[in-house]
Parts: C-alpha cells; structure tokens; sequence
C-alpha cells in the first residue's frame, strides 16, 4: 500500500518498554501494533538515539527504547529533527479506561493517565493523533503498575491477535483514508464480541 497520507502523517509511534522483560505485557500493546505493521510490509527495525525504526515508505515506525515514562523525549526528537507538526504523529498506547478486546482514536486530549502519553504531551503539546488499546482495570489483587507490567493470559492470546490485527488495519486506514474514517470504522467496535463487527 503507498502510503500518500491525507492527513501528511509522518511518524507512529509504539509505546511500551525496551527489552525482553517486558515483551507482549499489557504496557507494550503499542509495540506490538508497530510490530505487526512492519511484519505486514517486510520492515526491519534499526537502533537510532532514541528508538528502533523502520521506514514506511515516507512514514518513520518507532518503537521508543526511552522507557514507558519517558517516551515524549524520542517523539520529540523526531518532531524537531524532521519539523513535523503534532498533527503529523501518531502515538499508539494501552489505555486502562477501555475494556480489553476496544479501540478508540482521538486527536488532541489529556493523557488519561498513561505516563507515555503524559509526557509527550509535555515535550509536543497535546494535538497528536491517538490510537488507544483498551487493556481494561487490573482485578482487586493486582496494583496498577503491576496490571500494566503483566503479560496477556493465554485466555486473552485470541483476542489480543484480533485487537493488534484491528489496530494495524486502522493505521492503515488513517493513512490511505484518513483519520475521520479510520475513527467512524474502528472506533465503537467490540471486538471481545463474537460478532467483531458488532457495534455497541
């Protein structure tokens, strides 16, 4: 697919945490979507400063190597090597407010309290395109930072696979048609349903 962006997008980004430790948690749902991408396109990943990254045609994938917590400082530093725009970027994160198996995008917003998110928005503003993946509140016995920091349950594989799939096709979407369609198609599904394409 050529990737002609209606709406010029030139970097997404994955977050989650470097390293073997913490691969396919729930935290690291964002790599995981770049991830798929790049498998879909035959890309390969390079160490830069602050990132692995591939090229997308015209478009930068990253997965930032900053950890969760710092994530704004390679956003950032691609906004201001590249002189994108925050209308240009689009951050791909796990979101505890969602229910797992849900995807929502917005543009522009608070950071709901993802820390990846809370601090892009404090290195570029808030204006940049989001793609959030639901990962649903932890149960009574797991604290927050543990829930994040758990891996998927084989229960959950199928539906993550499904979810990780969505997501990738909505980035696809928002690049070939841009993000107003891409939210109208992806955006009010369920996809724990049996029916996926079952709206709520």
């Amino acid at each position: 697919m050529e990737t002609t962006a209606s709406n010029n997008l030139k970097l997404i980004v994955g977050l989650g945490n470097p390293g073997r430790r913490y691969k396919e948690t729930r935290h690291n749902v964002g790599f995981l979507v770049v991830d798929e991408l790049a498998r879909r396109y035959g890309l390969s990943f390079k160490e830069k400063d602050t990132a692995l990254e591939a090229r997308w045609n015209q478009i930068f994938l990253i997965k930032p190597t900053t950890f969760m917590n710092l994530s704004g400082t390679a956003v950032s530093a691609y906004e201001a090597y590249y002189g994108l725009e925050p209308e240009q970027i689009l951050l791909i994160h796990d979101d505890l407010d969602l229910p797992f198996g849900k995807i929502r995008i917005k543009k522009g917003g608070g950071s709901g309290g993802q820390k990846g998110v809370k601090d892009t928005i404090m290195c570029i503003g808030p204006d940049f395109i989001r793609i959030k993946i639901g990962i649903s509140r932890p149960p009574k016995n797991y604290s927050v930072a543990n829930w994040v920091l758990s891996k998927f349950a084989d229960s959950e594989q199928e539906l993550l696979d499904i979810v990780v799939a969505a997501a990738a096709d909505a980035v696809e979407m928002i690049v070939k048609d841009g993000l107003t369609k891409a939210t109208n198609e992806y955006s009010n599904r369920d996809y724990a349903l049996k029916d996926e394409g079952e709206e709520e």
